[in-house]
């Protein structure tokens, strides 16, 4: 049905009751205490049956026998000496004298102590406690979330909110809860078993029946472009893969009706245990790209064991991880013994703890969370099957790089990796291609470039006037569609401009980076999504890899440290095929940039200003990149001896430049 968090669960005070609710019992339970029977026990043969009351309290009950007893019958039990006789018992049930157990001797210390803890699972919400700071809390009535949901793998407080939770989910699951027949409730979870356990993806026979100009016309016209050694052949339909049906229904269920070009690729790719480092516009589909892959290893994984996960996957913020976690949730829904666990900076440990006893398969985390997590020893990755690294490109580079490496070293050699990302520069490919092995590299449309689906617009704007010139964009009306996402490059700067709109706008206007609670973030995220925020003033946190489905508009304030982030950024305005807006700000302070952004924009139609074009620093720049191509730069060349140093070496030649 669904598990207790713990298998020691503390008892409050109340839980000591002599007469517990229960429910009635069945027919082998029930104990006859007819009169005829009461008479047919001889005083001798009750000398040998320990009746202390020491021994009687350790007498253990599982959750769900203490449900099949009723208060009525409980009444019928003495415990008294003196009514000891009372007890109906044949002689060929007691043992004879020299076969007596002593209960109290016998009885192993923590057998008792932890009979003594168990209790019975909640029937009523009524009956659980409201939760502690940090705890799970119920997702239907805010009580203490003591269980996890078998089917949704959501935290709930007791039986009535698991069947209201199912049947707000329309899982249909609610009737069968309570079934008498306890082979009708299990039919769906055994087929399901059995759809997933002997799967292993073949190509569908349509596909197989394409000739290779067919294929090669498909990738094509989608610009897919692949490089590797016996690549698969791209699906046209999730159907191709033939999932399970849960997953089928669920994948519909989340609107994911066709599979977009990069998960046309890498989807048979990753089914095949293949590695692969994918680039891919924003918002083109990358996290169920992986996902899909990641869920079907997990799905044939046998040694879900405590504290062991299947498959791990690595993000650089709390935002993106909370993110595919539920993406992650929507996908495993009513698959059987399919558990996720979040594990983040920002929010409370012990439920991340508690989580990891219940035999999780999928983690997502970001770096420093799960390395303090392994080195309390509360998690081991020696199961791990799968490893996805998404925004690879951060993930390599100096903040996180030697985390990851440190991460890998607790996971097997013999795993799967698959790198994903919007922009993966030629150093970090290099590196990234040294984590994989026989690689297939998946590109989707031009590499490195900004999403197509987003209108570039780049405006000449010195420092002062950058206030006045937002607000004018924020009363132009052809312009604004809230919500607006403005990033900016520092966090006091987030704050005096969220403050400055809110006075001179009157805008629903605020402000979200890095030292806000991660409480506060989610709140804040939550209500961009849900449209109760007209301007979201943001440092670079909102942008990556989050799903702002509803956001048209993006003003990068302050230009990017770096085209990458640029990409990144202006893709919040280009969400799953949806047309978006980016306008940015430029000016000498950006000077390093010129160049790239000319190659970036350029090639769109959109107009540059001709500050930019008839800028000094611009000429300069074309002139080195023609010296260096005509010259050309001398390639780092490095063993594969040794991983850690060859990145130590190339982390000291950055350091000197």
């Amino acid at each position: 049905m669904f598990m207790p968090r713990s298998l020691k669960l503390k008892r409050g005070p109340e839980s000591h009751q002599q007469n517990p609710k229960r429910s009635k019992p069945t027919p082998e339970d029930t104990v006859s205490t007819s009169p005829s029977d009461l008479d047919t026990v001889s005083p001798s043969e009750l000398g040998t049956v320990s009746t202390s009351p020491s021994e009687l309290g350790t007498v253990s009950t599982s959750p769900f026998e203490l449900d099949t007893v009723s208060p009525s019958e409980l009444g019928t039990v003495s415990t008294s000496p003196s009514e000891l006789g009372t007890v109906s018992t044949s002689p060929s049930d007691l043992s004879p004298p020299d076969e007596t157990v002593n209960i109290e001797t016998e009885e192993e210390p923590d057998q008792i102590e932890s009979d003594e803890e168990e209790e019975p699972v909640k029937s009523f919400k009524k009956n659980q406690r409201w939760p502690e700071p940090g705890e799970p809390v119920c997702v239907m009535c805010g009580r203490y979330g003591e269980y996890i949901c078998d089917k949704t793998d959501n935290d709930v407080c007791s039986l009535e909110c698991k069947a209201r939770h199912l049947a707000q989910m329309c899982l249909g699951f609610g009737e069968k809860l309570f079934s008498k027949n306890p082979q009708e409730g299990s039919k769906t979870s055994d087929a399901a078993n059995t759809d997933t356990e002997s799967y292993s993806y073949k190509e569908d026979a349509f596909i197989s029946e394409l000739t290779e100009e067919q294929v090669k016309r498909v990738q094509t016209e989608l610009a897919i472009v692949t490089a590797g050694s016996e690549v698969c052949r791209p699906i046209i339909e999730f159907e191709h893969c033939n999932f399970p049906t849960a997953l089928r229904l669920n994948l519909k269920k989340a609107g994911y009706e066709a599979p977009t070009p990069v998960q046309m690729q890498m989807v048979p790719v990753g089914l095949t245990g293949r590695d692969v480092i994918a680039t891919a516009d924003t918002g083109s589909g990358k996290t169920v790209a992986f996902l899909l892959p990641v869920v079907m290893h997990a799905l044939q994984s046998q040694t879900a064991s405590p504290a062991c996960p299947t498959c791990l996957i690595l993000t650089p913020t709390r935002e993106l991880a909370i993110q595919i976690e539920q993406q992650t949730k929507e996908l495993v829904m009513g698959l059987p013994n399919m558990r996720t666990a979040l594990l983040v900076g920002g929010m409370p440990l012990p439920p991340q703890l508690h989580r990891l006893k219940q035999k999780i398969k999928i983690v997502i985390a970001t770096p420093g969370r799960i390395i303090e997590i392994v080195k309390q020893k509360a998690v081991r990755l020696d199961d791990v099957r799968a490893v996805v690294v998404d925004e690879a490109d951060t993930m390599l580079k100096m903040g996180f790089q030697q985390q990851v490496l440190e991460i890998l070293e607790h996971v097997p050699e013999e795993h799967q990796t698959l790198l994903t990302s919007a922009t993966i520069p030629t150093g970090t490919e290099q590196l990234a291609a040294r984590l994989t092995r026989d690689p297939v590299s998946i590109t989707i449309g031009q590499k490195n470039q900004p999403c197509a689906n987003v209108r570039q617009i780049v405006l000449w704007v010195e420092e002062p006037s950058k206030k006045k010139k937002l607000f004018e964009i924020l009363n132009d009306s052809k312009l604004y569609q809230p919500p607006v996402v403005v990033f900016v490059d520092c966090k006091l700067g987030a704050d005096l401009l969220c403050e400055a709109v809110q006075k001179v706008m009157g805008l629903n206007v605020v402000a979200i980076h890095s030292d806000k609670t991660q409480w506060e973030r989610n709140k804040i995220v939550k209500g961009l999504l849900e449209g109760q925020f007209e301007v979201v003033v943001s440092t670079g946190i909102l942008g990556r890899g989050l799903d702002l489905v509803n956001v048209k508009l993006v003003v990068n304030f302050d230009m990017p440290a770096n085209m990458d982030e640029y990409v990144h950024q202006i893709g919040r305005a280009g969400r799953l095929g949806h047309r978006g807006t980016a306008i940015t700000f430029m000016n000498n302070n950006s000077k390093r940039l010129f160049m790239d952004i000319v190659n970036r924009v350029k090639p769109t139609g959109s107009l540059l200003p001709p500050q930019l074009l008839n800028s000094p620093h611009l000429f300069e720049q074309q002139r080195r990149a023609k010296q260096r191509s005509h010259r050309g730069e001398e390639d780092v060349i490095g063993t594969k001896s040794n991983l850690i140093d060859i990145i130590r070496k190339h982390d000291k030649r950055s350091a000197r430049k």
